[in-house]
């Protein structure tokens, strides 16, 4: 059983063990509560909270999720009471000495960090904002003064808004919790930036991978085991298109889970796993669910309710829950949960699933054949105010009152400085803005006809929270406008260009066909030496059709 408790104002819950004691604690804070011009200032304060512990003899660690952040240790009760202890006095008065060497430390673990096949879902789904923040690198860092952290920590790292959970007999003897007093902070608001579901977008990336979002429940829980089974029978059992075929649930804290999954490809079988996985999906959607799938993903969720340390197990998510307001379940309510779960609950997750899905598909593949729309990568409007050519020759940047606006085509890039989520600048006159949309605008001098005051009339107008300051760049790290016989836009092809490729081709297949039936004829009729004039016309005729070839040759490399 776990059993509540209070330790200095924090909530406490405690379970048995009959392993090594553990214990964390977890704040209802993460990189959602934050704004992309000061991403990283959760990650630093935890980092500035166990840098003065150094190297222990004890496991310690902490974490920084999009709605959460956890310290957590294992070892003796005297090794638990000082590690927390001493987490909870550096949160009431932050050692800021260390500050610049953990900010260098935080650089060099983003610089580390290893590519995922899902690392830009959060972006596509939520823009930059909110739950999308963790697209991005964590560039308020450099911004960031002792007196930010000191501000962010008093009002997030608080008795009120935090929950301690013990693996244990007992709460370890002279544990103190020397925290500031609060309040209570509620999950944020998930934005989007997707106008319609279900959507796709394009990564380069081997994989496709279906992000969902559903009402959170124990059928949806069981959904995710169950379409996993699915996909590894279609694509890599029967089909053998997949290696990895995998699916998570993660509870968002709002009420609603994530639901995801992956299947990996070769670049020559990314048509057929596409394929299969949209009709996995579109199978699923349908109620074709197996009674079988149903019953052996629950089998397999009741043994974990079974075993002996199950309580110890779940602290972590029934801490969160706390946090979180969501009611938690006892062992026995989740058995009869998941006895409860049917064919038909399945098939209405199913439908939450591909109502609201997001699927990244390989490059040069599409979606919209499945029912899916493309993500929006272009604004749908643009500003009023003064337009500057491009130095490429094609496009231009204006710049108004309200926003900017780059004009090239039918697809135009807008920026408003009221939705400017972060405005980062160099010290060249480079700027690039990065809308709530995530839509990205750069503004490089070198390439367009800009005043000299440009970069200043964007800095006014942007609210100074929202910029970041970059680090300068060396001149090979700058654009320069690429020469004239490369700037060819697509934008910009003439009308004559079709019917000129067409007439080519036409006296190309007349001229070569003629020619090919001469010289074939001359090696058939062997009855009388052919006469050289003869031989010279068809030589002719051959280069004819080479030059007659040559504009359908030329235009569309033009054109490409």
């Amino acid at each position: 059983m776990i059993q509540h408790l209070d330790v200095d104002g924090v909530p406490t819950l405690l379970a048995p063990t009959g392993g090594p004691m553990h214990a964390g604690l977890t704040f209802r804070v993460g990189t959602a509560d934050e704004t992309l011009a000061r991403a990283g200032v959760t990650h630093l304060v935890e980092h500035l909270a166990l840098a003065p512990l150094g190297l222990a003899d004890y496991h310690v660690n902490g974490a920084t999720a999009p709605a959460f952040t956890m310290f957590h240790t294992q070892g003796s009760e005297a090794d638990i009471a000082s590690f927390l202890t001493a987490v909870c006095g550096h949160l009431s008065d932050l050692p800021t000495a260390r500050l610049n060497v953990e900010k260098e430390i935080l650089r060099t673990e983003w610089s580390s960090r290893g590519a995922t096949a899902i690392d830009e879902i959060p972006l596509w789904r939520h823009g930059a904002r909110d739950f999308g923040l963790s697209s991005y690198p964590e560039w308020g860092l450099g911004a960031l003064t002792a007196d930010d952290l000191r501000e962010w920590a008093a009002r997030w790292f608080t008795r009120e808004n935090a929950v301690l959970w013990i693996a244990g007999d007992r709460v370890p003897a002279g544990l103190r919790l020397a925290l500031p007093t609060g309040v209570r902070q509620p999950v944020p608001v998930a934005s989007s930036a997707l106008p319609q579901t279900p959507a796709y977008f394009v990564n380069g990336a081997r994989a496709v991978v279906l992000d969902s979002v559903v009402r959170r429940s124990t059928a949806a829980n069981i959904f995710a085991g169950v379409l996993e089974r699915e996909l590894y029978r279609s694509l890599r059992q029967d089909a053998g298109l997949s290696y990895a075929t995998t699916t998570g649930y993660e509870p968002r804290g709002d009420g609603y889970a994530m639901l995801r999954a992956l299947a990996d490809a070769l670049p020559e079988k990314q048509d057929a796993v596409l394929g299969g996985f949209v009709d996995v999906l579109a199978k699923m959607r349908v109620g074709r669910i197996e009674q079988a799938d149903l019953d052996a993903t629950v089998a397999k969720r009741a043994d974990v309710l079974g075993i002996a340390e199950v309580d110890a197990a779940r602290l972590p998510s029934y801490a969160l829950n706390v946090l979180t307001g969501h009611p938690n379940s006892t062992i026995d309510e989740h058995r009869a949960e998941l006895k409860a779960v049917s064919l038909a609950d399945l098939h209405e997750v199913a439908g939450e699933v591909t109502a609201s899905a997001l699927l990244m598909v390989p490059g040069g593949h599409t979606a919209d054949w499945a029912g899916f729309v493309a993500a929006p990568t272009h604004s749908a409007g643009v500003v009023d105010g003064t337009t500057y050519a491009s130095k490429e020759g094609a496009g231009g940047l204006r710049i108004g009152t309200d926003g900017v606006s780059y004009l090239r085509g039918q697809r135009p890039l807008t920026v408003r400085y009221d939705d400017c989520s972060a405005l980062l600048t160099w010290p060249d006159g480079a700027r690039q803005l990065i809308g709530a949309d995530a839509i990205v605008l750069d503004i490089e001098p070198t390439l367009f006809e800009l005043p000299p005051e440009a970069a200043q009339i964007i800095d006014a107008r942007v609210p100074a929270d929202r910029h970041v300051s970059m680090p300068a760049r060396t001149p090979d790290q700058i654009p320069q406008p690429r020469p004239v016989a490369e700037q060819v836009e697509p934008s910009g092809r003439s009308w004559w260009e079709i019917p000129v490729m067409v007439l080519s081709g036409l006296g190309t297949l007349l001229m070569g066909g003629f020619c090919l039936l001469l010289t074939i004829g001359m090696f058939v009729d062997d009855s009388e030496p052919s006469e050289g004039w003869f031989w010279g016309v068809i030589a002719v005729g051959w280069l004819l059709t080479v030059i007659l070839a040559l504009p359908i040759v030329l235009l569309k490399r033009r054109r490409r």
